[in-house]
């Protein structure tokens, strides 16, 4: 029986492995499904060792980025699933508790609401709620979130949500690593690649499910069978990213009848799911590497514009020849920084004076 109270602690194991100096659960909680209902939720809670300070352990969320839409597919079920969060080891020793959430349908049964932003929201501040449950620990109420790619799609909507779904939490930023933000322009783009054959089949094996969004209109028929192939496969590892790249190959060419944008219900769903719809009251960091060729660099600069229209303070960093999968990497040292500063209360400097300018042009 899942407990209908979100963020309610399910279950927890301690993990080995975890970096020095520190010790990890792999928890089960549970968290707001698509229609209110209670789900259950996987994740990893990562704690320094020592003393908490009186006011609890502060947190900085992290959220992953694709690993696939399958049950299984979870990072904390991965043999190191302490690797795959970058910045990790520098977050901890400069004493920050890092909560990771699988979101829903990953480690836990599915299906996985891709890039649905209010389920991978709530999942990140459930898991707030629930790791303060863990017995013996001291854990506090003010927390960052960063992400990338579909982590960044996911701490966007998590701060968004932050006030209203979990007023009990303060948040100090939002950072983004080459995010997942206009989901018509970024799949439409993706189609060009074999990379976004396997993304749009994720998007549209999930959106069948979790919305019961037609496909027969959507996709070829004698395509469909494929999607359904592909979307079993994860993509944690290089092996496995290969693999379902193979799997994809029948797609090649045109499987879709109508761009992703331009057809109902998809169109509708893509904008319900594009974060930015109101301010989030923290300040916000977002690193894009020059050389994504899945997350297109002008898309995210027009987010950050879109962003600082709203009257929010946007830092933007540039990485120049950084790809897509290399830019939560790439970006850590810098967002670390930032957050730590968030922390001391330093007041965020903001790139919006820039940003839209020939100045400030990507």
């Amino acid at each position: 029986m899942i407990p209908k109270e979100p963020g309610s602690l399910m279950r927890q194991a301690s993990l080995k492995g975890a970096p020095v100096a520190a010790h990890a659960y792999r928890v089960l909680y549970s968290s707001t499904g698509m229609h209110g209902e209670p789900v259950a939720v996987s994740g990893l809670v990562i704690i320094p060792a020592g003393a908490a300070p009186t006011r609890g352990w502060d947190v900085v969320a992290w959220a992953h980025p694709t690993t696939g839409v399958a049950t299984g597919c979870a990072p904390s079920l991965r043999d190191d699933p302490f690797g795959a969060i970058p910045g990790l080891a520098s977050l901890l020793s400069r004493g920050y508790v890092v909560s990771a959430t699988d979101y829903p349908g990953l480690g836990t049964a599915g299906p996985h609401p891709y890039l649905v932003g209010v389920s991978e929201g709530r999942a990140v501040l459930d898991l707030l709620r629930a790791e303060r449950a863990l017995p013996n620990e001291r854990i506090g109420t003010r927390f960052a979130v960063w992400g990338h790619s579909q982590g960044g799609h996911a701490a966007f909507f998590a701060g968004e949500l932050a006030q209203s779904y979990a007023p009990e939490f303060q948040l100090v930023g939002v950072g983004a690593a080459a995010p997942a933000t206009d989901l018509g322009l970024l799949l439409n783009d993706d189609m060009r690649s074999v990379a976004g054959h396997v993304l749009m089949s994720f998007a549209v094996w999930s959106w069948m499910r979790v919305y019961d969004a037609p496909a027969t209109n959507f996709v070829v028929p004698e395509k469909l069978h494929v999607v359904d192939s592909v979307a079993q496969h994860c993509i944690v590892t290089y092996r496995e990213a290969y693999h379902a790249g193979v799997a994809a190959v029948p797609l090649d060419g045109a499987f879709l009848t109508y761009e992703p944008d331009t057809l109902q219900p998809w169109r509708d769903l893509m904008e319900r799911n594009r974060p930015g719809a109101v301010a989030t009251p923290a300040p916000i960091f977002i690193a894009q590497g020059t050389t994504d060729i899945i997350v297109d660099p002008a898309v995210t600069y027009a987010f950050a514009q879109h962003l600082c229209s709203l009257g929010m303070r946007v830092r933007y960093v540039s990485m120049p020849e950084v790809p897509h999968e290399a830019a939560a990497t790439s970006a850590a040292p810098m967002m670390v920084d930032w957050m730590t500063a968030r922390f001391s209360g330093n007041t965020a400097a903001t790139d919006c004076g820039v940003i839209g300018t020939a100045a400030g042009a990507p």
